[in-house]
């Protein structure tokens, strides 16, 4: 596979000491990234920045986000988890509301609405998901990719079956965005969390929400960022939420967001197509490798690459220098922007 001019360009923002193929678990920092999060501490720490961060760069990172989820920047929140954004989610359900998962699902996803008690939760395969949405079903929340073996989606099944029988849609993009094509606006909601394969730091999160569906989310957690106007609202309750999405977003962690705009611009400048081109002819090759050793892979063309019954290798894999996660029974192997042709046959020299 030929690596595109962009992927090379790219490749000096990194620097592991390992074979890094764990993305699926948390992405690696760019060497600008980590730039702007230790440019800012030593402000705070030197006392010469005003209010701890800068605003600006929260806009930034949700222009980024909304550039690469294909929504315009009022459509996107920002915060710090998935969890707070599915349970703003979740409390916007009437009693007895019926909300339909893939079994194996995220915790994150399916937890808010299973814990809340008074909500009727189903699971269905995700191949049959589309399937079982019925005309009782209020919501269907699922992950565009799955974290516990990388198989994507039937999207357009499951939006053409949700929108068939009046349910709404809640997209979980975490194991997507960043190498995945992710059409927010085709979803009511979306959730993302940052530190996986959009490589910013943890503390940041993206919610995204029509303008149809906003008028459905309650003001749950709603603080002085969330009237829209930074510094002019810290005192007494607010009158009203920003009229955007931006009035459910949560005060930053200003370290995570001048690191996440940085990431952000790094993606764009690589571009979504070269991205997906790299990641997944990367886990194309890792799939012919493991067929060739005898190994039967989770079918698909996913970035991540799963192979059932073989989690007792990774600390083989480990131990050889090798990062990679093992969860749900699997062998998960992600692919992303600082991975190489090179990387993958490493993985498949220690495992022969």
């Amino acid at each position: 596979m030929t690596i595109l001019a962009p992927i090379r360009a790219a490749a000096v923002e990194f620097a592991p000491e390992v074979t890094y193929l764990n993305t699926s678990s948390w992405g690696l920092l760019p060497r600008r990234t980590i730039a702007a999060v230790k440019a800012l501490a030593d402000e705070n720490a030197a006392g010469r920045r005003v209010g701890a961060g800068s605003f600006d760069a929260v806009e930034a990172a949700r222009a980024g986000f909304a550039r690469l989820a294909g929504v315009h920047p009022d459509r996107v929140a920002t915060g710090g988890s998935v969890t707070v954004h599915v349970g703003l989610i979740a409390a916007s359900l009437p009693p007895g509301a019926e909300v339909l998962c893939p079994e194996g699902e995220f915790s994150s996803v399916v937890s808010p609405f299973a814990l809340r008690g008074d909500l009727c939760v189903r699971y269905a395969p995700l191949d049959g998901l589309a399937a079982a949405v019925r005309p009782s079903t209020s919501l269907v929340a699922f992950s565009a990719v799955q974290s516990a073996d990388g198989r994507v989606a039937d999207l357009a099944a499951v939006r053409a079956a949700a929108a068939a029988h009046g349910a709404r849609t809640l997209l979980d993009g975490t194991q997507a965005a960043g190498w995945f094509p992710l059409e927010a606006g085709a979803y009511d909601y979306t959730v993302t969390g940052g530190f996986k394969f959009l490589l910013c730091p943890r503390g940041t999160s993206f919610l995204t929400v029509t303008e149809e569906a906003q008028g459905t989310l309650p003001p749950l957690f709603a603080g002085w960022v969330s009237a829209g106007a930074p510094w002019v609202s810290n005192y007494g309750p607010l009158e009203r939420l920003a009229p955007t999405a931006r009035g459910f977003d949560e005060p930053p962690a200003f370290l995570s967001y001048h690191g996440a705009e940085r990431s952000l611009d790094l993606l764009a400048e690589v571009g979504a197509d070269a991205l997906h081109a790299h990641a997944t002819g990367l886990a194309a090759r890792l799939r012919a490798g493991l067929a060739k050793l005898g190994h039967a892979t989770v079918p698909g063309e996913s970035a991540i690459v799963s192979v059932p019954g073989l989690e007792g290798r990774q600390p083989d894999l480990v131990k050889a220098g090798v990062a990679v996660s093992a969860p749900a029974g699997n062998l998960r192997i992600s692919c992303h922007l600082y991975n190489t042709e090179a990387d993958v046959d490493r993985v498949l020299e220690v495992l022969a």
